[in-house]
């Protein structure tokens, strides 16, 4: 059998730019659906076209039009949406049942992976208001694959290195402190820190695998496993400066969440159960799961002192 013929659905945003590349890399024909709704965004279309000058094949087609859909679907083997779910970008999540009714009628479809690429959503049942919202609507559209009877992989990617390793896990920045910085109650609860790049390698790597079918994927190269303490630590060693560390109490933290706009309070509460509550590894992967770095090991992942070496 030959590669299989992948449409990513999203192609030109953060994860999906990455995933296309990896499909690339990997030797898979590489589709992109090419949305209308583009419009006189510039920046992406010279990215679909540059995509398409390294092979990959542009599929014309928008959520406000069904046919559209289920014609670019029946083009494919693997459907991967990366389309965003984070508020302080765009939230579209929902936008994917349009997604699941084409790949349901066009019945051709051998794998759909949905935009997770974060927590699992199906262990916070229990997440705080406002930011359970992001769960509640991945599990929306998870029914509706599963009452669909299509196939999937979800993958849980964890944190993006991007938005929580160079800053040291600080929020409303992107880059390492100078001076100062928070630390969440101890300091001491274990997260999970991923290369955006090794995100796009391991979720390609699941879409011919059998292993993986009806199931979820879980992220967990053994040496990304940190504290944020330790996550701080690797920093100060390798810009040979200590930072001055101020902890905040859960309860400090949490009254934070107290008159913030909705933005904040869906990302003050996403970062109080990773970093609190310990939602990435506070659970043991179960049967209905598989560890991507088990089933890889030839995946040379980026270990969290090579990433943050970027920004000296």
């Amino acid at each position: 059998m030959g590669k299989s013929r992948v449409l990513v659905v999203g192609g030109t945003g953060y994860i999906g730019k990455r995933i296309v590349k990896a499909s690339l890399a990997e030797g898979h024909p590489t589709y992109i659906l090419q949305r209308k709704e583009i419009g006189l965004d510039i920046d992406k279309l010279q990215m679909l076209l540059e995509f398409k000058r390294q092979g990959v094949r542009l599929i014309e087609g928008s959520f406000s039009d069904h046919r559209s859909l289920v014609e670019a679907v029946k083009q494919v083997d693997v459907v991967i949406c990366t389309i965003s779910g984070v508020h302080f970008r765009s939230h579209n999540l929902l936008m994917q049942l349009k997604l699941v009714d084409a790949i349901k009628e066009a019945g051709n479809v051998k794998r759909f992976l949905p935009s997770e690429f974060g927590i699992d959503a199906a262990r916070m049942e229990h997440a705080l208001e406002p930011g359970r919202v992001t769960f509640d609507e991945k599990m929306i559209v998870r029914k509706a694959i599963q009452e669909a009877q299509i196939p999937y992989t979800y993958v849980s990617a964890n944190c993006f290195a991007g938005y929580f390793a160079g800053n040291l896990a600080q929020m409303e920045t992107l880059l390492p402190p100078k001076d100062k910085l928070f630390i969440y109650g101890h300091g001491n609860v274990k997260a999970i820190f991923m290369d955006e790049d090794d995100i796009a390698t391991y979720t390609i790597k699941t879409i011919d695998d059998p292993r993986t079918l009806n199931k979820t994927v879980y992220l967990r190269p053994s040496e990304n496993i940190l504290t944020q303490r330790e996550l701080v630590e690797k920093w100060e060693k390798l810009s040979g400066k200590t930072l001055e560390k101020i902890t905040i109490s859960e309860e400090e933290f949490l009254a934070q969440m107290k008159g913030g706009d909705f933005v904040m309070q869906v990302g003050l509460g996403h970062f109080y159960h990773i970093f609190y509550e310990g939602c990435l590894t506070n659970f043991e992967i179960g049967e209905d799961g598989e560890e991507a770095s088990i089933l890889y090991p030839e995946v040379q992942y980026t270990r969290m002192h090579e990433y943050l070496s970027r920004y000296l």
